[in-house]
C-alpha cells in the first residue's frame, strides 16, 4: 500500500511540475495595482514590480582571483577575548 502510494507520488510530480502559469500577470477583478510611488507620475505596470531592484541583485563588480596572494594585514584582525 505504502509503495502504491509512493509511486502515484512520484507519478503525479512531473505533471504538478508543469502546470505553471504562462499569462502575463493581472491584478484580479476588484483589485487594482498599488499606487504609484512616492515622486513618481505614473504607476509601475506588474512587470516592472516584479524586477529587482539593482540593490537586491547586484551584479558582481570584483574580479576573481586566479592564484594565491598574501593578505594584508588587518588592524580589526583581533583574536578573541
Amino acid at each position: 500500500m505504502a509503495r502504491l502510494a509512493a509511486a502515484s507520488i512520484f507519478a503525479l510530480l512531473p505533471i504538478l511540475a508543469a502546470c505553471g502559469q504562462t499569462a502575463d500577470l493581472r491584478p484580479t477583478k476588484g483589485n487594482e495595482l498599488p499606487v504609484a510611488p512616492y515622486g513618481r507620475d505614473d504607476r509601475p505596470s506588474a512587470e516592472e514590480l516584479l524586477e529587482p531592484e539593482q540593490q537586491a541583485a547586484p551584479e558582481r563588480s570584483v574580479e576573481l582571483r586566479r592564484r594565491s596572494e598574501e593578505r594584508e594585514d588587518d588592524p580589526f584582525d583581533l583574536p578573541p577575548e
